[in-house]
């Protein structure tokens, strides 16, 4: 990924969040068949491991559990908050017309090794965890034990789990830095105009960041 110095962002804090706020990553494979990618709603376990661990299960009928070998390289992307961004909102478009449209967003790429895990006990696990995760804000959170068990034992036996040790965080956070603080400060304040809070409040705090 080519990231100019100024959208490099190295700190496991801010490399953490995107990866535990936009779970769903497209797991990038290359076989015989060619490059791939399959998009999978992934657990953050970033004590596992020296740069953390994802956790996640697929379909046994998916070829991943059957054409990778223990510690095949991969790479998962995780996307942020992303959005279009108009000239129009710089304050100095206006005096000397020399902007372009662009487009904000933050990524993560997670490099690792594969590893299939065929045990009923783990994939147990990975599903309970990820569950309790996103149910967390129901009214009445769903949990395993609320299906038959006859059922639940037919859907898992249909799953095996995936773990893939981290070895590299790669991270972008394209959001404007590279602008004067007015042009930053007015794109801000359109998006917030048209409600696209998650990115304004992105790009204000990575324009924080800069005035520390």
């Amino acid at each position: 990924m080519y990231v100019p110095t100024h959208f490099v962002e190295t700190r496991p804090v801010e490399l953490h969040r995107i990866l535990r706020e936009h779970p769903l990553g497209m797991l990038v494979t290359h076989s015989a068949r060619g490059l791939d990618a399959d998009h999978l709603p992934f657990e953050f376990d970033p004590h596992a491991g020296a740069h953390g661990t994802l956790l996640a299960h697929i379909a046994r009928a998916n070829p991943l559990y059957t054409e990778f070998a223990a510690g095949a390289e991969v790479m998962v992307v995780f996307r942020g908050v992303d959005g279009y961004i108009s000239p129009n909102w710089y304050p100095s478009k206006q005096e000397t017309h020399r902007q372009v449209p662009t487009w904000n967003y933050e990524v993560v790429h997670a490099h690792g090794q594969l590893r299939i895990v065929d045990e009923e006990k783990f994939i147990r696990g990975v599903v309970a965890r990820l569950t309790r995760h996103h149910e967390a804000t129901e009214a009445r959170p769903w949990k395993m034990g609320d299906a038959p068990k006859d059922y639940m034992d037919h859907m898992v036996s249909q799953v095996v789990g995936i773990e893939i040790a981290i070895s590299r965080l790669q991270g972008k956070r394209k959001l404007s830095q590279n602008r004067e603080m007015r042009d930053i400060q007015g794109a801000v304040s359109e998006l917030e105009r048209r409600h696209q809070q998650g990115l304004a409040a992105t790009m204000s705090s990575a324009m924080a960041g800069r005035d520390e």
